[in-house]
């Protein structure tokens, strides 16, 4: 398996398991630790793809309708979303945010969606948590490790808020999604502003992601 599909399944890896993964109280979630939760999902992941079909071959709308419900109140969207538009962010309308919020998270999924049927015997190891007793922000680390492959990086980035902690970006090999979005949006604004990023996500959404890699994807 090449490093690309590496990336892109050990991506897939971690956005599913928001995908799959968040379920019980939200008391449970409110007080688990991130490692700790990191590491439920990833267990509920591979029950999950085993036994969803739809999830195991990529459906598209099966994985944008369990990104609705279960991964968004677990993920600091917006944060990401912003983090990913950069300075350019503070200069956007609110109609601008939601639909760069809207069209962004159907890029991740349909970038990624594919890249599920990979996720099959994967384990994710967690490392020990570094962070001190207050800390708000922390990175979770970990390893997914395939049978007969070398163990690739897939890292965390989490905070804490009253409702647990949420994640707010994803390092997978060493590279973090929003900074690699980053540098593709600024260039689309710097050309065409803020509404031509929106329809330039727009169009590539609408078009096939598996012939035409979305921005800021590295296929």
């Amino acid at each position: 398996m090449s490093v690309v599909i590496d990336r892109r399944t050990a991506l897939a890896w971690a956005v599913a398991s928001s995908l799959a993964g968040f379920a019980g109280s939200a008391v449970a979630q409110a007080s688990e630790s991130p490692e700790v939760l990191i590491q439920r999902v990833a267990a509920e992941l591979i029950e999950a793809v085993k036994s969803d079909a739809a999830l195991r071959n990529g459906d598209t709308g099966r994985v944008i309708a369990l990104v609705d419900n279960r991964l968004l109140p677990h993920v600091n969207f917006t944060r990401m979303t912003a983090s990913s538009v950069g300075r350019f962010w503070r200069q956007a309308t609110p109609e601008q945010k939601q639909k760069l919020q809207a069209e962004f998270k159907t890029l991740l999924v349909r970038t990624y969606s594919g890249a599920l049927s990979q996720v099959k015997d994967q384990t994710l190891v967690v490392k020990p948590l570094r962070a001190n007793p207050g800390d708000t922000e922390v990175i979770v680390r970990s390893e997914l490790r395939t049978p007969g492959r070398d163990p690739v990086q897939l890292d965390y980035r989490v905070e804490k808020t009253e409702a647990g902690w949420k994640v707010y970006d994803l390092n997978v090999l060493g590279v973090w999604l929003v900074e690699t979005y980053r540098g593709q949006f600024a260039q689309e604004i710097n050309a065409k502003g803020l509404d031509g990023l929106i329809a330039a996500l727009a169009q590539r959404n609408r078009g096939n992601a598996t012939e035409k890699p979305p921005i800021g994807s590295k296929s």
